[in-house]
């Protein structure tokens, strides 16, 4: 990957968007130059009543740009945070991850675990059949990680996200009409279990562990070994350095809070609202997926099945920086077979979009022009918006059923 070098510009944002301090430090291109009309002479009288009505200064926030090394450090592309160099420039890996209750203690328990799960930088949540929820987990930090899991399979519409942040992309099974020709095609590079659909599979990346959750059916029982994972990367004989196609997540504050402060406050968020519907984020009464802000560490934490979004390797609770709503265009696959209800998401283009940070929502925009462009997040007013450094949960939400949204 070429070396980049680091710019901390400063931005004239709008009136809405303020820079905080606070103990974290922690984005939207330039609005253009500004121009100056031609200069006149005011009398005296006039310069004292502009100095009285002349409007506060629009505040400033530094955004990072470019990013150097320094001091063997790094600016990451998926959070903005600070981190060793090698894991900055090292290409993420996206993992497929279930999130129904069959992966946790069996189906009489109301917890859920994924084993690994806060160790990743941004999470993709989307719908799939049966209107439960799957996630793609993207990694940068995996060095001191054993395994990830439970490993699940693919649908295409994770894949197609999975291209925005040059991932490697980490499956075990897929839908395959829809999904074969896409994964196998040098479109994604991909470490793969085994199965029919699959013609590079690296089974050595792979294994079956029933001892993290007992009693869970064998579909759940599937893990990544992280070691023999790189292993598969160096066989496969893909890049392992962001490629010149990627630029990074999103756009990040630098050294500062984007506060948003004349935004709505939001601390309470549910993608798939309050209320039972058949598509979306499924049965509320079921999965009761929410997000709720914590202003002491400025972190939304995460609440589903009625019970914290626990990681069983640490205990921890799921907790992130900015939550992010894509609503995207969706529909069933074979609408007319009530043997199959594959989904598809049209995740490039333009839709709505909204987003969370620092207790604050913004409704916007989102665009993405192709399929290593970004996912690209805009204010009503065509604003760019910056993200806190940190983790981003990204939901997509089925737009017939974005209604049911809500936050408070």
């Amino acid at each position: 990957m070429k070396k980049k070098v680091l710019a901390a510009v400063l931005i004239a944002m709008t009136m809405l968007v303020g820079c905080g301090s606070n103990n974290a430090d922690e984005s939207t291109e330039a609005t253009g130059p500004i121009i100056l009309e031609e200069e006149t002479i005011p009398s005296s009288s006039e310069t004292e009543e502009s100095s009285v009505e002349e409007e506060p200064e629009e505040p400033e926030i530094s955004v990072i740009e470019e990013r150097e090394i320094v001091n063997g450090k790094m600016q990451s592309y998926l959070t903005g945070e600070w981190k060793d160099a090698e894991v900055v420039q090292r290409r993420n890996m996206a993992v497929m991850q279930p999130n129904n209750q069959r992966a946790g203690y069996g189906e009489s328990s109301p917890l859920l675990h994924q084993y690994g799960i806060s160790k990743a930088s941004i999470i993709y949540e989307a719908p799939v059949e049966g209107r439960i929820t799957r996630l793609m987990c993207l990694y940068e930090d995996y060095d001191d990680l054993e395994k990830i899991g439970p490993i699940r399979s693919s649908r295409d519409y994770y894949i197609y996200e999975a291209m925005a942040y040059d991932s490697i992309y980490v499956n075990w099974g897929l839908a395959r009409p829809w999904v074969e020709e896409l994964i196998n095609s040098d479109r994604i590079d991909n470490i793969s279990a085994s199965v029919a659909g699959i013609y590079n599979g690296y089974d050595a990346a792979f294994f079956r562990d029933t001892t993290v959750f007992p009693g869970s059916a064998s579909e759940f029982t599937g893990f990544l070994n992280v070691k023999k994972y790189a292993d598969g990367v160096k066989a496969r004989g893909y890049e392992t350095e962001y490629r010149d196609t990627f630029e990074q997540a999103f756009t990040f504050a630098n050294d500062c809070v984007a506060t948003y402060d004349d935004y709505p406050e939001a601390t309470k968020i549910w993608p798939g609202g309050k209320s039972d519907n058949a598509g979306g984020y499924g049965n509320y009464a079921e999965n009761n997926i929410m997000f709720e802000y914590n202003k002491d560490d400025q972190l939304y934490y995460r609440y589903q099945y009625g019970a914290p979004h626990i990681d069983c390797m640490n205990d921890e609770q799921v907790a992130v920086t900015n939550v992010v709503f894509k609503i995207c265009h969706g529909e069933e696959r074979l609408p007319d077979d009530p043997n199959y209800d594959y989904l598809a998401f049209g995740v490039h283009g333009t839709g709505d979009a909204v987003i969370f940070t620092n207790g604050k929502v913004i409704e916007g925009t989102w665009s993405r022009e192709s399929d290593t462009a970004a996912n690209k997040f805009y204010d009503a007013d065509g604003n760019e918006i910056v993200m806190n450094q940190g983790k981003t949960w990204i939901c997509c939400i089925w737009k017939e059923f974005s209604e049911y949204m809500l936050w408070q």
